[in-house]
C-alpha cells in the first residue's frame, strides 16, 4: 500500500468518525430525509463549482444510468438508511452494524469475481469485525419495533454501501473519482428529494444547523466520497471498503473526548484488534518467509 493510499485511507477514517456527530445534528434540525436530499444536492454542487473554478472537465459519458445506480445504493440507500436508523438505534449500535459492510462487500465482490479473496482477508476481516463488538459492546436498551426498524434500516444502508462500490469497481472502471461522486451525489438527491413530501423538514432550523449541513455535504461527503472512489480503483472494493473498521474506532473516540464517554479495558483492546485486522485486510502484516 502506498503512503498517499495509506493517508487517503486515514483520512476517510477520521472524516466520517467525525461525522457520526454531525449527522445526528442535521437529522435533528432537518428530519432524516431532508439530512440526506440537501446533503446530496449539497455535495454535488459543491463539486461542480470546484469543478468549474478548477477549470477540471468532467466526463459523464460513461452513462447516467450507471451513475444512478451507484447513487440509488452508495448515497441515497446508504445514506437514507443510516440517516433514518442511528437515531432509533444510536451511534453506538450502529458502529458496530457498520462493520457489516466491509463483509457484504468481500461477499459481493467474490460472487462478481472483481476480487480473489485468501485467508489473510477472511482473517483480518473476522478481526476487525471481533473488535467492533469488543469496542463498543451492545447497548442497554429495550428491544423495541422502533429499534428493530433501526437496525433492520442500517442493515439496509450497509449493503447498498457495499453493492454500489463494488458497481462503480465493476461497471465504471474508466470513470474518474470526480465524476463517479458528482454524478452519484446528484442521482441520490434527486431520487430523495419527492420525500420530502412524506417527511418535511421538522422546524425551521437555525445557523449553527446549515452550518453542520454544510460541512457534512462538502467536507464529509464531497470531499471524503471523491477520495474513496479513488481508493476503490487503487486498492480495490474490499480493501477499501474496510475503512469502515477504523470509522468506528475514530467514532467511539471522538465520543470519549468530546461527550465524556470512557473507554474500558476491554474496548482499547477492541481497537488494537481492529487495526490488526485492517493492516490484514490492507496487507500490511508481512507474510512470513518473507
Amino acid at each position: 500500500m502506498k503512503p498517499r493510499e495509506l493517508a487517503a485511507y486515514l483520512f476517510l477514517a477520521v472524516a466520517w468518525g467525525l461525522s457520526f456527530l454531525v449527522l445526528v445534528r442535521v437529522v435533528a434540525a432537518f428530519g432524516w430525509v431532508g439530512a440526506v436530499t440537501f446533503r446530496c444536492l449539497i455535495a454535488g454542487a459543491t463539486l461542480l463549482i470546484v469543478a468549474a473554478v478548477l477549470r477540471r472537465r468532467l466526463d459523464f459519458r460513461a452513462g447516467w444510468r450507471k451513475f444512478a445506480v451507484v447513487g440509488a445504493t452508495t448515497v441515497a440507500g446508504q445514506l437514507v438508511g443510516l440517516s433514518y436508523g442511528t437515531p432509533l438505534i444510536g451511534t453506538a449500535m450502529a458502529a458496530i452494524l457498520v462493520a457489516s459492510i466491509p463483509l457484504f462487500g468481500m461477499i459481493i465482490a467474490q460472487a462478481w469475481g472483481l476480487e480473489r479473496v485468501n485467508a489473510r482477508n477472511l482473517g483480518g476481516l473476522a478481526l476487525g469485525t471481533a473488535g467492533i463488538v469488543l469496542l463498543v459492546g451492545f447497548p442497554a436498551v429495550p428491544i423495541t419495533l422502533p429499534f428493530l426498524l433501526g437496525c433492520a434500516a442500517t442493515l439496509a444502508a450497509c449493503f447498498c454501501a457495499a453493492f454500489g462500490s463494488n458497481y462503480a469497481a465493476r461497471h465504471l472502471r474508466t470513470a474518474g473519482s470526480w465524476e463517479v461522486t458528482t454524478a452519484a451525489f446528484l442521482t441520490g438527491g434527486v431520487m430523495t428529494l419527492p420525500l420530502l413530501l412524506a417527511v418535511p423538514v421538522p422546524a425551521l432550523p437555525g445557523l449553527a444547523d446549515y452550518l453542520h449541513l454544510v460541512v457534512l455535504g462538502a467536507v464529509m461527503s464531497a470531499l471524503t466520497y471523491v477520495t474513496y472512489f479513488r481508493l476503490v480503483t487503487a486498492i480495490g472494493p474490499t480493501r477499501a471498503i474496510s475503512v469502515e473498521f477504523a470509522v468506528t474506532a475514530v467514532a467511539v473516540l471522538v465520543g470519549a473526548l468530546f461527550l465524556g464517554e470512557t473507554l474500558s479495558a476491554v474496548q482499547v483492546a477492541g481497537a488494537v484488534v481492529i487495526i490488526a485486522g485492517c493492516a490484514l485486510v490492507l496487507g500490511l502484516v508481512p507474510r512470513r518467509g518473507g
